[in-house]
């Protein structure tokens, strides 16, 4: 149902939700053989339904899936495409305390566009039970994201086997994004939100072990990125609303990175063409307002202050006064706010229970009709 609502609304929020017990419980069985593809279906479009309903009560304008098809925000996309694998890690990817164990997954041969992505069914889905005061939001990896995957030091030798020069990957990546796009917008969608915890990695002290490079070289990977995501968007039709959500990563309750903006605002605020940026700010780990200078007065901040990595509500006056210490760097009728991250990026989910969900949701929903009485 394609309509005029577009994200960001003042409380928003960014796109997945715990998985109920009973769905995690028939991806376990479909994982074993015990039920088939068709009876995960309909397990996960019940739950999907059942969310929906949900987000419709408790006010919100745009509506996703809560990613309850995926077993990750950004992997299950990946494999779509033609040229990607993937298999049970062993080692998992280091976060703070715990290892978050998501597939491995590497590039086999050239990255293409099958001619139909499993995503454009999941938009759909949502899609057809909007109505007049919700549109459908989908979430996928941003380009820098997916390029990461594969150029990261620890996968540059798999994937130099396929692409020895990394200008035909960036080109294949591009091409692949192009079509799925293309066959997303023709599906009715006008929300499109590209997550994106590259921009976290680079913002880390820790960069420069990251990406095994000195100063020079993590200036080079910025430029690359803010390219790719831009030639990406670049490809779009032009009432496509696209925005970015930025990480510092988010499983189980555990991050992967930490810094603030200030090193990164230059290319991904100044340049990156998005329509809104939705910001982990929960947290010192994200840094301090200042870098939101640099965000050009044609676009919108979505100020991520409530977390998902705990059930605790925030103080309503502490958030308040947050929005209006951000509000000193850019004008308050271009902020919102949300959650910092979604409550499952993987099927693990984060540590609080489905009421603390809806309850951080409903707080965020307050104190934005508060702070802006249009909301």
């Amino acid at each position: 149902m394609t309509n005029t609502i577009r994200a960001p609304w003042r409380y928003d929020f960014v796109g997945s939700f715990l998985r109920p017990a009973y769905l995690k419980e028939a991806r376990e069985q479909k994982a074993k053989g015990q039920i088939s593809e068709e009876q995960l279906t309909e397990v996960e479009n019940k739950a999907i339904e059942d969310l929906i309903a949900k987000e419709k009560k408790a006010g919100f304008h745009i509506l996703t899936d809560g990613e309850f098809r995926r077993s990750a925000w950004h992997l299950d996309f990946m494999w779509g495409f033609d040229g990607i694998t993937h298999a049970p890690t062993k080692t998992g990817l280091p976060f703070a305390g715990e290892a978050a164990m998501i597939d491995d997954t590497w590039v086999t041969g050239k990255i293409a566009y099958k001619g139909h992505h499993p995503f454009l069914d999941h938009f759909r889905f949502v899609d057809e039970r909007t109505d007049e005061n919700t549109a459908a939001k989908l979430t996928i990896p941003a380009p820098a994201q997916f390029l990461e995957q594969f150029d990261m030091p620890f996968a540059k030798e798999t994937t130099s086997r396929v692409y020895p020069d990394e200008k035909d990957l960036i080109h294949d990546i591009v091409e692949a994004y192009a079509a799925f796009i293309g066959d997303l917008y023709k599906e009715g969608c006008r929300n499109l939100q590209l997550d994106d915890c590259s921009w976290g990695l680079l913002a880390d002290p820790r960069r420069y072990q990251f990406f095994d490079t000195d100063d020079a070289g993590i200036e080079e990977i910025k430029e690359r990125y803010l390219d790719i995501n831009n030639a990406v968007i670049a490809r779009a039709p032009e009432d496509l609303t696209i925005n970015t959500h930025v990480c510092r990563g988010n499983f189980h309750s555990t991050y992967a990175a930490t810094g603030g903006y200030d090193s990164i605002a230059a290319f991904l605020f100044a340049r990156e063409n998005v329509n809104a940026f939705y910001l982990e700010y929960d947290t010192e780990r994200a840094g301090g307002f200042e870098p939101l200078r640099q965000v050009p007065k044609d676009k919108k901040v979505v100020l991520g202050l409530i977390t998902t990595k705990s059930g605790e509500l925030e103080d309503p006056d502490l958030i308040k006064r947050r929005i209006r210490q951000a509000s000193a760097f850019i004008d308050l009728d271009r902020l919102c706010l949300s959650p910092q991250c979604g409550f499952a990026s993987c099927e693990i989910g984060n540590k609080l229970s489905e009421q603390q969900e809806w309850d951080k949701l409903a707080l965020v929903k307050k104190i934005a009709e508060d702070v802006w009485k249009d909301a």
